[in-house]
């Protein structure tokens, strides 16, 4: 009996896998891959059959045969800019996800497996919400000089997962409401949603407000002042920029776990750079809310930052007179892959197609 929807998410170094039944998560393991079983794969792409093969391995252990799925879904990789929604797994897509259209990464494999096990179960494999997700309107797109677009790379996965939660909870459809969410983790996306889509948001590895890791959003000048100081090449620019920045930065880790034990010991200047954070945080949607001239049914804390209810709370403090404000905390990745199939298949939204650059309903 076709009864679960298998559900893929890889990682650097691991596979996350589940075995959903509706919307109920009966069973999910993180595959580990040791560094030096995949650094002697030249492409993230060559790693297909490894991550596969130990997929359907576990599959087998675990006593789920391939005739009891009734859908398979991966995390898009980076792909050409495209609407949001699930996307049946193509030869187009297959193409782009193997060279890495907007990049190398590890998600770029979860449509390639997806795709492959589904074949063998004869059901459909889909991917979505991936990285590459656009939906900006044109006037976004202007940076300030001609030579640099702001471009739509965010945390769309969980952002729309999370939107779709919030609009069932005020008894409407996704696509009906207007919603600020600010995906607080590693990275920060803060996205104006209009009635379902992202038509706005800060790059989280380039701008907006600071993270655990990253610095956001800088005085160009003094950014430009350090490129040219010679006291850093350019790939350790971006590396300051992108995982040494922000917390890390000031206080020597990545984890605000650490710096809330940090504050309640008394240490005032980790109480500064956080609530900096916060602040900023709280600016970032203030920012984005102009985008919706302030026609806002909720504003949305979600990502692992949302656990912190001192970061919330301060947040709230700031924003609430714009919107009431819910909170979300966590990614669930696996969760929002699962959701995305089960709107296909229960007829809620159709699959879009991905062809020659365009997505088009199926």
């Amino acid at each position: 009996m076709r009864e679960y929807v298998l559900t893929i998410n890889p990682g650097s170094t691991s596979t996350k896998v589940a075995m959903f039944k509706g919307e109920e998560n009966i069973l999910q393991t993180n595959l580990s891959h040791s560094p030096t079983e995949l650094e002697k794969y030249e492409k993230i792409a060559d790693q297909f059959d490894i991550r596969k093969d130990i997929i359907l391995k576990w599959m087998e252990e675990n006593n789920y045969s391939l005739e009891s799925l009734i859908a398979v879904v991966g995390r898009g990789g980076l792909l050409r800019p495209m609407p949001g929604g699930a996307y049946k797994v193509t030869e187009a897509m297959i193409k782009d996800l193997k060279i890495g259209f907007q990049g190398e990464h590890a998600s770029n494999l979860g449509g390639l497996i997806a795709k492959s096990i589904a074949d063998i179960a004869k059901v459909e494999a889909y991917i979505v919400d991936p990285v590459a997700v656009d939906e900006f309107e044109d006037i976004a797109r202007i940076s300030g000089i001609p030579e640099i677009e702001r471009k739509s790379l965010g945390h769309a996965l969980n952002i729309k997962a999370v939107g779709h939660r919030v609009a069932a909870s005020l008894g409407r459809k996704f696509n009906e409401v207007n919603l600020v969410v600010a995906h607080l983790g590693g990275g920060i996306s803060v996205a104006p949603v209009k009635q379902g889509r992202l038509i706005d948001y800060n790059n989280a590895n380039e701008m907006g407000p600071f993270s655990p890791e990253r610095t956001g959003g800088l005085p160009v000048g003094d950014v430009a002042k350090l490129c040219f100081s010679g006291k850093y090449t350019h790939s350790e620019f971006k590396n300051k920029l992108r995982g040494k920045g922000g917390l890390t930065a000031y206080l020597g880790t990545n984890d605000a776990r650490d710096v809330e034990k940090m504050i309640q010991s008394g240490d005032e200047r980790a109480k500064l750079v956080f609530n900096a954070m916060g602040y900023q945080i709280a600016k970032e949607i203030g920012s984005m809310s102009t985008v919706l001239q302030g026609k806002i049914d909720a504003i949305v804390l979600t990502g692992g930052l949302a656990y912190s209810t001192r970061l919330t709370e301060l947040i709230k403090e700031m924003v609430g007179f714009i919107a009431p404000v819910e909170v979300y905390p966590g990614e669930d990745e696996m969760k929002a892959l699962n959701e995305g199939a089960l709107r296909v298949i229960n007829g809620e939204e159709k699959a879009k197609i991905y062809e020659n650059e365009v997505a088009i309903n199926d």
